[in-house]
């Protein structure tokens, strides 16, 4: 192993003793069983071709052939036991919801005491990333093990699955790139949207003005169908029960009622649609339920209780779905703190808290990652609990004997709907879209082109794991049709966006040098990054699927991606792997379309709508001189 990749294995920190249980992981032997022989010593050229390699050295046959650099994958970077956990948790719900049983008890996934499988994986670090627990141990999950309280005891290094602090993912990084640069004269750069973002006017509410519970249980309905599978923190089991008590102690202040109408105003808003369509003379679907859950949350913040973070949280997500990103940070950041404070120690948290506990954490670290891959914000530190807390499992049923048909219709609502898959997924692919940020965009990154290329290779088979290991259900097809189902086209919308930025590097190397797309392999991963690009572009209103969570996130994404095809297209190399010119130009006059209905939405949106817009015009002229 080279000095630099001992460095970079350095920076992972798993956050586990030998002795530190977790209920969550299967065997080791069983969890390092893959089969990526061949992957191992195919060169890089091959495993973009995706053709068989001979192995030859210094060049394989193909290579031979094409007379082209073969470079052969050395040790990069591996998937980590996280991941795995992830992905076999997907395995395990699957499963048990196919075989139609009941889920196991947690401490039945106790860890086997065998070492770990010889792997032929490439890897950074020790392969003894996996703990151990003793035979015959009770294993009672990872939060409970330890005292957590990253305030007194930071790790030694962070997990490269977290974004790093300084990257260069943002969409308006790509203003200062070659050809990018000439059609947006004005020195815009990622600060330019914090400070709109800053200096933008508070969310003006009137919570005295009363709300209507008319259409309550229409709302609740469209909550658990249409909105819980993006949190899935939200018990729908005991909703009916919360619901009925803030009824009928006349929401009353306090979290309970705090709560309730957060949910109505989320189901509210998922009842309605996106927020881009609403006239600007009408008030935001489900802002009276949450001007009046608003008006309870200065005393359920002073609250140290796992129901308080949910109340933050779910107020969070409707302030990303009216595209306020900095109100919702400002909670999150809250919502930090006192999970800190509460994982600091096992007794902190009671036993029937600890699933809504965990559910909210990934919560709002999901959040917090969206807000840094775009925002230069201050980490609130919940990234050092990562490796710590446990993965989502699910909640547990009250005990009822009524008996009566009421009960039996609540407990089908909350089979159809307490649904993990997505959001495990999400949880994976998270980590898996910060990994990219920490090892090739992180800021001062001296990546070449033959360093970058088994990095690329690695992380894509990373992200073909991840697809590979998704449950049918959510497992959407690799093609360019719409879909039907919003999980599926949401996630395929993620997966290209993680596609794109994972070979994004080559796009820029070409624009730097016209002569770097001679080379064969240079020449494919620009066309996987282009062919990603275009699928997360073509269909654009296939993003309005996730405007509940993801329309501000989303259209930043869309700015990126279509910045780069603009660049793309005015270079004779990267044009050639673009679609034809007519078709090209009307996935990106569809964006700018698109993103000029967000405008009015938010002060960073309107700047972004400003670039794209101006760069087209900018664009067209400059093809026009050329006589293209």
């Amino acid at each position: 192993m080279s000095a630099s990749e001992k460095e970079a294995g350095d920076q992972i920190d798993y956050a586990h003793s030998d002795d530190t249980p977790s209920k969550k992981k299967r065997s080791t032997s069983e969890t390092l069983e893959y089969p990526r022989r061949r992957a191992t010593i195919a060169c890089q050229i091959c495993r973009l071709r995706k053709t068989r390699c001979n192995g030859a050295r210094p060049k394989c046959q193909l290579c031979s052939d094409l007379n082209a650099e073969c470079v052969y994958r050395e040790p990069g970077i591996k998937l980590d036991a996280g991941d795995r956990l992830i992905l076999d948790q997907l395995t395990r719900i699957e499963s048990l919801l196919h075989s139609n049983l009941p889920a196991q008890p947690k401490s039945a996934l106790a860890l086997s005491t065998t070492s770990p499988a010889t792997s032929n994986d490439t890897n950074i670090g020790s392969d003894e990333i996996l703990t151990r627990t003793p035979s015959g141990l009770p294993v009672h999950g990872r939060l409970s093990a330890v005292g957590l309280g990253s305030w007194v005891n930071p790790p030694a290094s962070i997990s490269i699955s977290t974004m790093p602090k300084m990257h260069t993912t943002p969409a308006l990084h790509l203003l200062q790139w070659p050809l990018i640069r000439d059609l947006v004269p004005n020195a815009y750069g990622p600060q330019h949207l914090l400070r709109l973002e800053m200096a933008r006017e508070p969310l003006r509410l009137t919570p005295n003005s009363g709300f209507d519970l008319t259409n309550a249980s229409t709302y609740a309905q469209a909550f658990f169908t249409h909105g819980n599978v993006w949190y899935a923190c939200v018990n729908p089991h005991t909703w009916n029960q919360y619901y009925q008590s803030a009824l009928a102690q006349g929401f009353q202040e306090g979290p309970m009622s705090c709560f309730v109408l957060l949910v109505l105003a989320l189901g509210s808003a998922a009842h309605s649609g996106s927020i881009s369509f609403v006239p600007t003379d009408h008030e935001s679907p489900g802002l009276p339920y949450f001007a009046a859950a608003w008006s309870f949350l200065p005393s359920v913040m002073m609250q140290n209780t796992v129901v308080a973070t949910q109340c933050m949280v779910l107020a969070s997500a409707y302030l990303f779905y009216v595209v306020r990103p900095l109100e919702a940070w400002t909670l999150l950041s809250n919502v930090s703190l006192k999970l800190q404070l509460l994982f600091g120690s096992p007794d902190r948290i009671p036993a029937q808290w600890r699933e809504l506990s965990v559910r909210v954490y990934w919560n709002a670290l999901l959040f917090e990652s969206d807000l840094l891959a775009e925002l230069d914000l201050p980490h609130s530190g919940i990234v050092n609990f990562e490796e710590i807390v446990d993965l989502p499992g699910g909640f547990e049923e009250e005990d009822k004997n009524d008996g009566d048909e009421g009960e039996r219709e609540r407990n089908d609502l909350a089979a159809r709907h307490d649904n993990l898959w997505y959001f495990l997924a999400e949880i994976a692919l998270r980590r898996l879209l910060n990994r990219v940020s920490h090892i090739i965009y992180q800021k001062d990154s001296t990546h070449t082109l033959s360093t970058l290329g088994p990095i690329v290779s690695e992380l894509d088979f990373q992200l073909s794991q991840w697809y590979d290991s998704l449950p049918r259900p959510i497992q959407f097809p690799l093609t360019q049709s719409p879909l039907s189902n919003p999980v599926q086209t949401v996630l395929r919308l993620r997966y290209n966006a993680c596609r794109t930025i994972i070979y994004r590097p080559y796009i820029l190397a070409v624009l730097e040098d016209e002569q770097a797309g001679a080379d064969a392999g240079v020449k494919e991963c620009c066309r996987r990054c282009l062919d990603a690009t275009v699928r997360q572009l073509e269909h654009i209103t296939s993003h309005r699927e996730g405007h509940l969570p993801y329309l501000w996130q989303g259209a930043l994404s869309m700015v990126s991606q279509t910045l780069l095809i603009m660049g793309a297209s005015m270079s004779p190399t990267l044009s050639a792997l673009l679609p034809p010119t007519p078709r090209t130009d009307a996935i990106i006059a569809g964006v700018v379309s698109e993103v000029e209905r967000y405008a009015r939405l938010a002060p960073s949106l309107k700047l972004s709508a400003e670039i794209i817009r101006d760069a087209e015009r900018r664009r067209q002229i400059r093809l026009r001189s050329a006589g293209r």
